[in-house]
């Protein structure tokens, strides 16, 4: 038998905030276990001029009106914000929620928002992941109640910074988004309580390894650390009608097919297709699965993955 877990990430571009707030509180009421958002400042599929909210704002909002889905970034971008300001935030939706935050952090990958908006992007990749590590260090720090004060080389300047209140959660999680082996997964193996990936089964074993070896490299326990698979979706009846409407959300998107991800990363068919998808990842070890939901929000999926896939799932 299996235990899946499932989450939904409400694109935050196009959408409404009437319409936001109504497929949150669907989410909360069907049992989802986590409800997540982007942390972009542009929108990141077809025009990046279309309107977008800001995602720990949203968060904010949606843990006033949602009583037990889990809430978090998926995720937040490094270097948007100083890690003391992350969590201290992260900490605020906590009491907010009554202990239901998630950090979830990443090392940015979107240069356009980053120059659009006067923020430092680095060098290059391999700085930015130097960052995360940095950063990630000192937020597991400061959500434990610990001072924080920055090596000399470091690219932060904390000062026996010492934050207060703590979370309500004895643990905050952080969770880490991003597969690179020789860094993120360093990270995540020394920091991460959760990690977000994509692919299909074989890539999703080889990644796991890698972390296994850096989780060893470091005396970290691997079983501490909850594996994660993102995936768009739609289901229908027939594939074709689940196609059609894939295309629509796209198109709303301003999106053309060539944008797709691909059928590791975008799970469009029959629920039998879908639960076919999930078991192959659930055979290596990612037993939890969050599904990106474009605007306009496609409820008949929401509905369905819960009340008609997931059993399936977990009784086979």
């Amino acid at each position: 038998m299996t235990d899946l877990k499932l989450g939904i990430l409400l694109w935050s571009q196009v959408g409404g905030w009437p319409e936001m707030l109504d497929a949150a509180r669907r989410v909360d009421r069907l049992g989802y276990r986590f409800l997540w958002t982007w942390d972009h400042l542009l929108a990141i599929y077809g025009d990046p001029h279309q309107p977008i909210f800001e995602g720990a704002s949203l968060l904010a909002a949606w843990a006033m009106a949602t009583e037990r889905v889990r809430l978090g970034l998926l995720v937040a971008a490094n270097t948007f914000r100083n890690p003391g300001i992350v969590a201290k935030s992260a900490v605020t939706l906590d009491h907010i929620s009554g202990g239901r935050a998630i950090l979830g952090i990443g090392g940015a990958w979107f240069g356009l928002e980053h120059a659009a908006h006067g923020l430092d992007f680095g060098s290059g990749f391999g700085q930015r992941l130097d960052w995360l590590d940095e950063s990630v260090a000192a937020i597991r720090s400061l959500l434990d109640g610990d001072s924080v004060t920055s090596k000399p080389e470091g690219h932060y300047a904390f000062d026996g910074l010492r934050q207060s209140p703590l979370p309500i959660q004895a643990r905050l999680p952080i969770m880490i988004g991003g597969s690179g082996e020789k860094k993120t997964l360093r990270t995540t193996a020394r920091y991460a309580d959760m990690w977000n990936a994509f692919g299909n089964a074989a890539t999703l074993r080889h990644k796991d390894e890698v972390l296994r070896e850096h989780c060893a490299a470091v005396g970290r326990d691997e079983r501490e650390i909850a594996r994660t698979v993102g995936c768009k979706m739609v289901i229908r009846d027939r594939e074709a009608d689940a196609r059609r409407v894939w295309a629509e959300q796209m198109a709303h998107n301003r999106t053309p097919e060539a944008r797709w991800d691909g059928p590791d990363e975008a799970w469009i068919g029959t629920p039998g297709q879908i639960v076919d998808e999930i078991a192959s990842r659930v055979e290596v070890g990612f037993d939890t699965v969050f599904v990106e939901v474009p605007a306009p929000f496609d409820i008949e999926t929401i509905e369905r993955l819960i009340g008609e896939v997931k059993p399936l799932v977990d009784a086979a």
